[in-house]
């Protein structure tokens, strides 16, 4: 077994499971314990086509799935079909449809909260957690877009940008493929802007910061014609409105104010990550928030992208972890 087998797109199987919320496109390979994979914005199951082969190997069964709002999976119109709860309910559905009473559940970006909020909610479905790039972060006192609305400081940061239905997909909707190149660029190790991206300007847009030129090392043009045909095809709303569920999700879980996840626990993060520096206290809190974390790590000189930039490093690390879970 090597920690980086190549992607076979024909050893992958695909199906379409029902949820309370509709359906959710499931890409899976490999037998053995089940490991639930959840992708961040903007993205697809395809962001985890190094690990689906690597997990496989290593003797898990590797199910990677199209958020809500993604790819293949429904598309609800209404905005707060996107609150957290949906997207745990999605989630436990997918281990229900698959044939398993539980998983361990690993995500990246937004599916990183996703994961987390799964296992927070749903310790007796999620036994163990990983989470790449956005570490765990406890519901607090302030309210998510004012704290968002204060991190812009005199610009806007990108999560309030992406708060009014419409906006941002004016930006994005007219050049796909080319916005998506952007962003992929703007946060990957070599090739993010010495200025960042993650605030636009006043009267701006988001992509004003991207840099201009090729593509990261580690997508290629048919990597990038598969997120922009998902999206040219899906548009981004659904997407996008996961950021605007932030404040309900903040209501939604009032009861878990402050609570602490107990499962073992992965985290894994990129030096050159914003994520890490504007959450390096949600990172130095994690043996509090987490009391079952058993390994943390930053991969030196790497960007974002994590599972992308780094699949070989980021393979080992969740293999090994994997491999000293508990049986179950």
């Amino acid at each position: 077994m090597t920690d980086h087998p190549s992607f076979s797109p024909a050893e992958v199987r695909h199906r379409l499971v029902e949820t309370p919320g509709g359906r959710i496109h499931v890409a899976e390979q490999g037998a053995g314990p089940l490991v639930l994979l959840v992708h961040g914005f903007p993205e697809s199951w395809y962001s985890w086509r190094h690990q689906l082969p690597a997990l496989a190997a290593a003797g898990f069964r590797a199910a990677a799935i199209d958020v809500r709002g993604y790819g293949r999976s429904s598309k609800p119109a209404q905005t707060h079909a996107y609150r957290m709860l949906d997207h745990v309910a999605d989630n436990v559905a997918v281990v229900r449809a698959l044939g398993e009473r539980s998983a361990v559940v690993a995500g990246h970006d937004w599916g990183s909260p996703i994961a987390a909020n799964s296992a927070l909610l749903r310790p007796d479905v999620f036994t163990a957690v990983a989470l790449l790039s956005v570490p765990y972060s406890p519901r607090g006192p302030v309210r998510p877009t004012d704290a968002f609305a204060r991190l812009g400081g005199e610009e806007e940061f990108y999560v309030s940008y992406f708060q009014r239905p419409g906006r941002a997909e004016a930006e994005i909707e007219p050049d796909v493929r080319g916005w998506l190149a952007g962003i992929y660029a703007a946060l990957s190790a070599g090739t993010m802007p010495a200025t960042g991206a993650s605030s636009v300007p006043e009267g701006g847009r988001l992509s004003d910061r991207f840099p201009r030129g090729g593509l990261p090392s580690w997508l290629t043009e048919a990597d990038l014609d598969v997120y922009a045909g998902e999206f040219e095809r899906t548009g981004l709303t659904g997407a996008l409105n996961r950021y605007r569920n932030v404040d309900r999700d903040w209501e939604d879980l009032a009861a878990w104010d402050g609570a602490a996840i107990t499962q073992p626990a992965l985290f894994a993060g990129g030096e050159f990550d914003p994520t890490t520096t504007w959450m390096a206290g949600a990172i130095k809190a994690l043996p509090e928030t987490m009391p079952g974390l058993t390994a943390s790590h930053i991969l030196d000189g790497c960007g974002h992208w994590l599972q992308q930039e780094r699949p070989g490093e980021v393979n080992r690390l969740l293999i090994g972890w994997l491999q000293g879970l508990p049986t179950r």
